[in-house]
């Protein structure tokens, strides 16, 4: 199995607590659906910074960072198949899947 790291940008943000509610709801059930493919679910982020060598952006640059997940696979397809069916899709965010590469100690 390989694992692949699934960024979330963008997406929804002025929901009603009911929104919001609905939508996590949704979110779990995807999750809880993934079963042992979940390597780690993640976390939602708060307002992302750009660090580079010309210097710091505080405005998240032009497709800020949500949040972030990681989850195993046989392969990218499948590991496309599982992403194409997250709801926070269906809140306009898109998500950024690239495969965890494996680092020699």
């Amino acid at each position: 199995m390989q694992k692949f790291i699934l960024a979330y940008h963008g997406g929804k943000t002025s929901m009603t607590p009911e929104e919001g509610q609905q939508h996590m709801q949704k979110w779990m059930a995807w999750m809880d659906g993934l079963g042992d493919a979940v390597v780690d679910r993640g976390l939602p982020v708060g307002q992302s910074i750009t660090v580079s060598s010309d210097g710091v952006t505080e405005d998240g640059g032009a497709n800020p960072l949500s949040g972030i997940t990681i989850i195993q696979a046989e392969n990218q397809d499948d590991a496309i198949a599982m992403t194409q069916k997250s709801p926070h899709l269906d809140i306009g965010g898109t998500i950024e899947l690239a495969p965890a590469m494996d680092m020699p100690m």
